[in-house]
């Protein structure tokens, strides 16, 4: 398993080896509405910390260096890696195809024997792995303002700015973003201008910088290739002798590392630095290029998303080739409804009365495989939709859907990625009606038949509601809704609105109707909203483009915001003094469900796919060298247990002197000052607290951090380390 090497490395600098041009920006102020969150100062400090090593510290930046200097960087960038453990092979083994084109610029690099280049010619490089929702685009414009100070202070070489994504939506999401920024930074707005212009701007600027401006250029990722159309782009016509600075925004979907996109990226940042950022890292190099490391279970474990239940109830009955009849496939929507529903009347019952606006109305995902199609997915479950909604449900249907649900929930099921267990509200479940479920997921008092919503303008969207109801409850969005009108919705009442707004844009809005949201892929990326609760995913399959999308779309799902503009759950933020004791001991035994996200799945093996992605994302593997030599276990059981529960295999490194004044800090703090000094979970502070005193767990090497803070957060990550449980080892010698 790949791991991440660059941030535990530049978090072993001290903050006070940097000289003052590297510490003196402000890395928390974004705009009049907006300041970043630690983890996002975190981010950058690090970066900081990778430019530092890597423009000043290795081989101190001067202009009009040759390009000696640079390969030299290279070198002693990679050197520090191995020093710090990195063994694997991770040099890149071009198709034949891309021979021609990588020699042209990494001769020096190329192996004759092998004809495989050595990773030194890729490796400066940092990459952030942030989860989705962790808001990585404010990182991306604080970092490009970074930059801009960093060149007119001339600690690195005036490179161009160039931001690379692979959609419309997320260029035009940074767009809005800088829009943002500059209201509040006069002094020194950031100027985008499409990568077209290239030649123009720089005969009229002559520079990177036109007066107090930072200029960067930005294309779509996919629209580069060494072949010119009307999109398409040669690269070599914006080369620029390798020197940019290239920000990759998930630049990498739908390519691996040794494809010619990915090639083209390297090639115009050889001689200038790439910063990849992404909510789904798989290939080991981004890994073990993270400098800062905040993908989904961080997020969850610093309590910052909800949690994750996965659960053993199957949408089995969706499957195209088993024999299910509707009644079954009745009764597994029926069983999502009801978690929706009951999520709902807790919301309503016991959260809302207690302090309106906290939290958010929870909705429920609806994600399939097929729109279109004959017998398509979306067309399954909007039918027994339908018939819940336009019939009652019979009590024996009802009371079995609730028991089965309640059996399961009743099992103190243990959250992935945090040691919590699921806890159900008894009373409001035991109390849920039918009433209830009108109400709470169709808007309506009471059973009837569906319509249908339009706006005339708009090709994608297609609302519901009861006759019985004023308000809409359901919305189908999809690519294009034509084939819906004509062939599946025949016979429906259907109404035009005059209001042109989206329903969809509307989604996060207070007084949003909407509670459940139907589609497929073509919006789980681009959009985030704190409302989901509950996600069904319909004969999704396990491929690897399955896999990305079913971590992306947990993604949009664990977003949480109790209060406005704070994004942990309810917990950490009261340990973190920004909830009053009387409002967290009146909310805190209530508010689990709305910090949960129920997942569904069709069938157990895309349950296991769901499960295998978001622990193998996390998991870190460390095995000693000399254990390399022998035949080892196969791994073949997720691990729930972390470093407390397991054989340790890797010692933390720490001086005698350091680690006394650290057990002395450790025995001297209350929780809540360790809490607000780690963003550690109150489990993560019981275990420091057993592990201080545990001589297994060091190796006394005299290595000095020179920071007792740092030091803290390090064991914390340390002991939080999960790792895969083997089923049996065995070593021959």
């Amino acid at each position: 398993m790949a791991r991440v090497y660059l941030q535990h490395m530049v978090e072993d600098i001290p903050d006070d080896c940097l000289s003052k041009a590297w510490v003196e920006a402000d890395l928390t102020y974004f705009s009049c509405e907006k300041n970043l969150f630690d983890y996002q100062q975190q981010a950058l400090q690090n970066a900081l910390k990778a430019l530092w090593k890597y423009y000043e510290d290795f081989v101190n930046y001067r202009p009009y260096e040759t390009d000696d200097a640079n390969r030299k960087r290279k070198r002693k960038f990679w050197e520090w890696y191995q020093d710090n453990g990195l063994s694997e092979d991770i040099s890149i083994e071009p198709k034949p195809a891309f021979t021609g084109l990588l020699s042209e610029y990494y001769a020096d690099y190329i192996d004759p024997q092998t004809g495989g280049i050595s990773y030194e010619a890729f490796i400066n490089r940092m990459s952030f792995w942030m989860a989705t929702g962790s808001g990585k685009t404010l990182v991306i414009v604080k970092l490009i303002e970074l930059l801009g100070q960093l060149i007119r202070a001339g600690e690195v070489p005036p490179c161009d700015i160039l931001f690379l994504t692979h959609r419309d939506d997320l260029i035009q999401q940074l767009k809005c973003h800088l829009e943002e920024f500059n209201a509040s930074h006069k002094g020194m707005p950031i100027v985008l201008h499409e990568l077209k212009e290239y030649a123009v701007i720089k005969c009229e600027r002559g520079s990177l910088f036109h007066g107090q401006e930072i200029v960067v250029f930005y294309y779509r990722s996919d629209n580069l290739s060494d072949r010119h159309k009307e999109k398409i782009l040669d690269f070599r016509n914006y080369e620029n002798d390798g020197r940019w600075f290239v920000l990759l925004d998930e630049a990498h979907k739908g390519d691996r590392e040794d494809s010619k996109r990915q090639h083209i990226y390297s090639i115009l940042s050889r001689n200038g630095f790439l910063f990849n950022f992404s909510a789904t890292f798989t290939d080991p190099r981004d890994i073990a290029t993270t400098v800062f490391n905040f993908n989904l279970p961080e997020y969850i474990c610093r309590g910052y998303g909800k949690h994750l239940l996965v659960l053993k109830q199957e949408m089995r009955a969706f499957r195209g080739k088993e024999d299910y009849s509707d009644a079954e496939k009745r009764k597994v929507v029926l069983k999502a409804l009801l978690l929706l529903a009951y999520v709902r009347k807790v919301y309503e019952e016991k959260v809302f009365p207690v302090k309106p606006g906290i939290y958010h109305r929870p909705l429920m995902l609806v994600l399939v495989n097929s729109v279109n199609t004959e017998d398509a997915d979306l067309e399954m479950f909007f039918r027994e939709l339908k018939r819940i909604a336009h019939e009652e449900i019979d009590d024996a249907t009802w009371q079995e859907a609730k028991e089965e649900v309640r059996r399961e929930l009743d099992q103190s099921l243990t959250f992935l990625f945090d040691d919590e267990v699921a806890k159900i509200d008894s009373a409001v479940w035991d109390s849920l009606s039918q009433a209830d479920l009108y109400q709470y997921v169709f808007n309506a008092s009471g059973c009837g038949e569906i319509e249908v919503i339009l706006c005339p303008s708009n090709r994608q969207e297609i609302a519901f509601k009861l006759k019985t109801s004023d308000r809409p409850f359901a919305l189908i969005k999809i690519g294009d809704i034509s084939s819906w009108l004509k062939e599946r919705l025949f016979g429906y009442e259907i109404w035009e609105r005059f209001e042109d707004e989206s329903f969809f844009a509307r989604l996060n809005v207070e007084d949003s109707d909407i509670n459940i949201l139907m589609g497929s892929r073509s919006f789980y990326e681009g959009w985030d909203s704190n409302r989901p609760n509950v996600i069904c995913y319909i004969n999704i399959g396990t491929g690897t483009d399955a896999k990305k999308f079913i971590l992306q779309s947990v993604g949009r799902g664990v977003r949480i915001e109790p209060l406005k503009n704070k994004r942990k759950r309810l917990l950490p933020l009261y340990h973190e003094g920004e909830v009053g004791q009387n409002l967290f001991q009146q909310l805190k035994d209530v508010v689990q469900p709305l910090e949960t996200l129920f997942i569904f799945g069709t069938n157990r093996q895309a349950l296991l796919t769901v499960i295998e992605n978001l622990q193998q994302e996390w998991a870190v593997t460390e095995v000693d060298p000399e254990a390399q030599k022998h035949n080892l276990f196969a791994a073949d059981k997720p691990a729930g247990a972390s470093l407390r529960k397991q054989r340790l295999v890797a010692k933390l490194e720490v001086e005698q002197e350091e680690l006394q004044l650290l057990q002395f800090f450790v025995e001297g703090m209350d929780d809540r000052i360790l809490l607000a000094l780690t963003d550690a979970t109150t489990v993560q502070i019981k275990l420091l607290r057993n592990a201080i005193k545990q001589s297994d767990f060091f190796t006394i090497n005299g290595r000095r951090y020179g920071d007792l803070r740092q030091l803290l957060r390090r064991m914390v990550d340390y002991l939080s380390v999960t790792f895969e449980e083997a089923s049996s080892s065995k070593m021959e010698e």
